[in-house]
C-alpha cells in the first residue's frame, strides 16, 4: 500500500511532464501508423510535392488547433474578452499586464506546439513525406541532378520513392533524400529544445519569487482550484436540488447564496504575482479587498 501511494504521489507530482510525454508518444505512434497505412506517394512530378505537404502539415495544424482548443490557459484568457467593453478592460486592476499576457500566450502556444512538432519531427525522421515531396520539387532536382544527365535524372526523380526509377544511379538518390529528411528532423528537435530552454530560463530569471516561494505559490494555486471546484460542485448540486424540488412541489425556493456574475468575473482573470502584495491568486486578492471594504 505504501508503494502504491508513493507511485501515485510521483504521478501527481510529475503529471505535466508525464502528460506531455504520453501525448508525444501517442502522436509519434499515430504518425507511424498514418504514414505506413494511409500515405501513398503518387510518384508524379505534379502531385508529389502538394500531396506530401498536405499529409505533413495539415495533421500538424489540426493537432495545434486542438491543443489550443483544449488549453485551460487559452480558455481563461479568451473567455469573455470580446464581450468586455474597452473602458471596462482598461480599468481592470486584477488582470495581468501586457508582458505577462504575452508570456502566458507564449507558454500555452509552446505547450500546444508539442504535438504538431512531434508529428513533423517523427515524419522527417521516417523520411517518407520528405522523400516524396523533394522528389517532385524543382530545387531538389537542381541539387541532386547537376551533371550532364540532369534532364534524364529530373524526369526519373519523381519515380524514386516508388522504386521505379530506370537508372540505378538515380534510384540511389533515395538514400540522400532520406539523409536530408533525418537531418532536418533532428535540427527541428534541437531547435525546439533550445527554444524551451531559453523560455524556461527567461521566465525563471524574471520570477519575483525565490525557488521555494514559487513552489509554495504553485501548491497554493493547485489546492485553491481543487477546493474551488469542490465547493462549486456542492453549491451547484444544492441549487439544482432546490430548484427541482420546488418545480415538483410547486413551492417557493429557499435563498441559496451564489456569487454574482460580477464576482465570478473578478476571480476569473489571470493573475501575476506582485512582491508588494502577498496575494497568491486573484481569488485571494478579491477576498482580502472585499474584507477591507467591509471593514470600512
Amino acid at each position: 500500500m505504501e508503494k502504491f501511494k508513493h507511485v501515485m504521489d510521483l504521478l501527481i507530482k510529475y503529471h505535466t511532464v508525464l502528460g506531455y510525454s504520453l501525448l508525444s508518444l501517442l502522436t509519434a505512434g499515430g504518425e507511424r501508423i498514418f504514414s505506413s497505412v494511409v500515405f501513398q506517394c503518387p510518384c508524379s512530378a505534379t502531385w508529389n510535392l502538394p500531396y506530401s505537404l498536405v499529409f505533413l502539415l495539415v495533421p500538424a495544424l489540426i493537432l495545434f488547433l486542438l491543443s489550443c482548443l483544449l488549453s485551460t490557459r487559452a480558455k481563461r484568457l479568451m473567455t469573455g474578452c470580446c464581450a468586455t467593453s474597452r473602458e471596462e478592460y482598461e480599468s481592470r486592476e486584477d488582470g495581468p499586464g501586457l508582458c505577462v499576457s504575452m508570456a502566458m500566450c507564449c507558454h500555452f502556444t509552446l505547450a500546444a506546439a508539442v504535438a504538431p512538432i512531434t508529428w513533423i519531427a517523427v515524419a522527417l525522421l521516417g523520411g517518407g513525406f520528405y522523400e516524396c515531396a523533394a522528389s517532385g520539387s524543382t530545387w531538389a532536382s537542381r541539387l541532386l541532378c547537376p551533371d550532364q544527365e540532369a534532364r534524364n535524372c529530373s524526369e526519373q526523380l519523381p519515380q524514386v520513392p516508388c522504386q521505379k526509377a530506370k537508372s540505378e544511379q538515380v534510384q540511389e538518390l533515395l538514400k540522400e533524400l532520406k539523409a536530408h529528411s533525418q537531418v532536418a528532423g533532428w535540427i527541428l528537435i534541437g531547435l525546439l529544445v533550445i527554444i524551451l530552454l531559453i523560455f524556461t530560463s527567461i521566465t525563471r530569471c524574471q520570477s519575483p519569487l525565490s525557488f521555494f516561494h514559487l513552489k509554495f505559490w504553485k501548491l497554493y494555486c493547485k489546492k485553491e482550484e481543487e477546493i474551488l471546484m469542490n465547493e462549486a460542485t456542492k453549491h451547484a448540486i444544492e441549487l439544482a436540488e432546490e430548484n427541482v424540488k420546488c418545480f415538483f412541489d410547486g413551492s417557493q425556493p429557499e435563498e441559496i447564496k451564489i456569487p454574482t456574475s460580477q464576482e465570478w468575473k473578478k476571480i476569473s482573470s489571470q493573475y501575476s504575482f506582485s512582491p508588494g502584495h502577498q496575494y497568491y491568486s486573484v481569488l485571494h486578492k478579491y477576498v482580502n479587498q472585499r474584507k477591507g471594504d467591509c471593514n470600512t
